[in-house]
């Protein structure tokens, strides 16, 4: 083999073996993002950089009440009545894919898939009660001081505002109430389908820090 074509397939092999490496710590360790939407304003405003954990989906850690995510954006984006009453107050997945080629695609380069970042606010087996402006969670009003000043939470739908979170899903909406699209409208979320947690807040520099 000549030297030249030997010093070019190394440059290749270094190359894979680097690409491979950063998706894997993309995937399982964590990853920069943007805000892109206003659903989580004042917290998290439109451009703000931040750094994802992902290692909490990795150990398959539950996420704390209170805690930022994203997750994969469900397929459909308003349930119906009729969803709920034949499903609970699960969001919907369809279309998901079967083959490895395309999982690879979709899941680890995250080609083709929506995300969106909202906050938990109860856990699988929960009460959630949404009424007078204000969330319940097991009888118990759910502190909210991340909220604006005169805020009020409202249920989208009958059947999202009084309904216990099943198992292994998690109920999440946006800090910005009157301008989220959230589980209000699609329903609780699968943990499978939790990517990552907002660990910090990298730009702007003057507010480089955790998020809470």
């Amino acid at each position: 083999m000549k030297p030249q074509v030997k010093e070019a397939l190394e440059w290749v092999y270094c190359i894979i073996i680097a690409v491979v490496l950063a998706l894997l710590f993309r995937y399982f360790i964590g990853t920069p993002t943007m805000v892109q939407q206003i659903s989580m304003e004042p917290t998290l405003i439109q451009n703000q950089r931040l750094w994802l954990n992902r290692w909490n989906r990795t150990t398959k850690t539950l996420p704390e009440r209170g805690d930022i995510i994203t997750f994969e954006a469900p397929s459909k984006k308003d349930l119906t009545e009729e969803d709920i009453e034949k499903n609970g107050p699960k969001a919907q997945y369809e279309n998901e894919k079967s083959n490895i080629f395309w999982k690879f695609v979709h899941y680890v380069l995250e080609i083709g898939k929506d995300s969106y970042i909202k906050r938990v606010i109860a856990l699988p087996g929960d009460h959630v009660e949404i009424k007078d402006g204000k969330v319940y969670i097991n009888g118990t009003e759910f502190k909210e001081p991340y909220l604006q000043s005169g805020i009020l939470t409202t249920g989208n739908k009958k059947g999202m505002t009084d309904f216990v979170v099943p198992e292994n899903y998690v109920f999440a909406m946006g800090d910005n109430r009157n301008y989220s699209k959230d589980c209000r409208d699609f329903g609780c979320i699968p943990l499978e389908k939790i990517e990552s947690k907002v660990a910090i807040r990298i730009w702007p520099l003057n507010l480089w820090g955790k998020v809470d």
